[in-house]
């Protein structure tokens, strides 16, 4: 995708056999580390949303972070952060879901989305969809209205999409 005269699949480093053998990983940390191709990667995921009333941007730790912070700035509005189980401070919201092997946990502070806010879901990466998808549903148990979500990265062929069915997503970059 070009975005500000840039092609940000340039950017994106491909590292094969990581972490392990037969996996081929996409690194965005040389898109990270430019600041131009930083700029367009956010302008990118803020495309289509623009004019949605978004009064939240929510990410998953850790690099949904990265990027849902920056959205957030250039939206102007709050950041909510969704966090593994355990590491936020006050009453919180839990959703479990699977893994390939076994299963993981999200949390969010139940009382960080007003009730039918318009939330912004942002990550780096769309792969099966299962992360995502959790994290939604975590966002509307405490009163969120995801407005959309928003991918640098889409591998399409993991089917991602397929979980996140009734949601408005975009990808800024599909493998």
């Amino acid at each position: 995708m070009a975005t500000n005269g840039l092609d940000l699949q340039t950017y994106i480093r491909d590292i094969p056999d990581w972490p392990k053998k037969g996996i081929l990983f996409r690194d965005i940390t040389p898109l990270l580390a430019d600041p131009k191709a930083f700029a367009a990667a956010i302008d990118a995921l803020c495309a289509d949303f623009t004019n949605a009333d978004i009064k939240y941007v929510a990410a998953v730790e850790a690099r949904g972070f990265i990027f849902g912070a920056a959205v957030a700035k250039k939206l102007g509005v709050g950041f909510v952060p969704i966090r593994k189980k355990g590491k936020l401070p006050f009453k919180t919201a839990s959703s479990t879901y699977d893994l390939e092997y076994g299963t993981d946990t999200l949390e969010v502070h139940c009382d960080t989305v007003g009730k039918a806010a318009k939330v912004l879901m942002v990550d780096d990466l769309l792969a099966t969809g299962g992360t995502m998808a959790a994290a939604c549903g975590l966002v509307e148990k405490v009163g969120g209205q995801i407005a959309g979500i928003t991918f640098l990265i889409e591998l399409t062929e993991l089917n991602g999409r397929e979980k996140l069915q009734g949601y408005d997503v975009k990808a800024a970059i599909s493998y």
